[in-house]
């Protein structure tokens, strides 16, 4: 019989991917670890966040025993260019300002690692796009924006499960690959390995 991992183990501090796994309902802990997040030039946007996954996870792997490991990472992408967290309130507006009016694309990547008496077993690594349309914005409505603060730990400067969903007009795809994580495609990925994200990683039914 096939040996089930005694923990999951999300390896992000992003609250917003914390609070998916616990509206799933999973037993699991979280373990971060900071990671060297530049880029190789000309990657793709789907290739970025597949990389900064599997750093992520690759960081977190060696400090479990027994656990399946989550990582992911997101990036919104403009004209190809990749767009990451602003480093401030200025250049989330600049964000904001280019992408207001127009579609773009949202990169979620995951990488899962199975690791057994702290070895690491397997590994796999898929991306997940999600075409996003926003709303043409005045001026007065991009400076609230930044004034809430909320832009500046999201990648393109806006997080469609906050105040930024008065922004978004429409999206093509998986609605939790903008938020962070695609959860229909880390269930396939888990499935893949032979794992059911409910059955072996749920918290007991009262």
């Amino acid at each position: 019989m096939k040996q089930i991992p005694r923990e999951l183990v999300l390896a992000s501090g992003s609250p917003r991917r914390q609070a998916m796994f616990k509206e799933l309902q999973l037993s699991f802990q979280v373990i971060t670890s900071e990671v060297d997040e530049s880029l190789p030039p000309d990657i793709s946007p789907a290739e970025a966040v597949q990389l900064l996954a599997l750093q992520k996870a690759k960081a977190v792997a060696p400090l479990c025993s027994s656990a399946l490991v989550v990582a992911a990472d997101t990036v919104v992408s403009l004209d190809g260019k990749i767009l990451g967290k602003p480093a401030g309130p200025e250049e989330a507006y600049q964000m904001l300002a280019a992408l207001q009016g127009r579609v773009h694309q949202v990169y979620s990547g995951i990488a899962l690692i199975e690791v057994d008496q702290g070895e690491i077993l397997r590994e796999q690594t898929q991306a997940r796009q999600t075409d996003v349309w926003m709303r043409s914005l005045s001026k007065e409505k991009l400076d609230w924006y930044v004034q809430t603060g909320e832009p500046l730990d999201k990648a393109g400067a806006y997080g469609i499960q906050g105040f930024g969903a008065c922004l978004i007009d429409k999206i093509e795809g998986c609605y939790f690959n903008v938020v962070g994580m695609s959860i229909s495609l880390l269930d396939q990925m888990m499935e893949e390995f032979g794992y059911s994200m409910f059955e072996h990683f749920s918290l007991p039914r009262k």
